[in-house]
């Protein structure tokens, strides 16, 4: 299992940005996929769940009505997109599946906000 991020980088407050999360060595449309972010000095939070076929997607109350989680099987890959950020978005966000009992994570892309 491969889970590799893509996207982040540096964005005014009210900008946006796309996320990408590229999966393989799973049979991608048949899981449950999540975000999660973890700022600095902070736990690291759920974000966003996309279940199979993209049915019932779910948010953290900080990000509810900002980002959408969308999910394109035919190219492995969950998207999470972002608008209207804060400084309080900056984070190292990551991308997350259960397979089995083992939960897999990407090594994150970097999400900052400032001016």
């Amino acid at each position: 299992v491969q889970l590799v991020e893509s996207g982040g980088g540096l964005v005014q407050p009210g900008g946006s940005l796309r996320l990408s999360c590229a999966a393989s060595g799973f049979r991608f449309s048949r899981y449950d996929m999540k975000w999660y972010r973890q700022a600095p000095r902070k736990e690291r939070e759920l974000v966003a769940f996309i279940s199979t076929g993209g049915g019932s997607r779910k948010y953290g109350d900080s990000v509810k009505g900002r980002f959408t989680v969308s999910r394109e099987d035919a190219e492995n890959t969950v998207y999470l997109q972002m608008s209207n950020l804060q400084p309080d978005d900056t984070a190292m966000y990551y991308c997350n599946v259960v397979y089995g009992v083992m939960d897999y994570w990407g090594k994150g892309t970097l999400v900052t906000v400032s001016s």
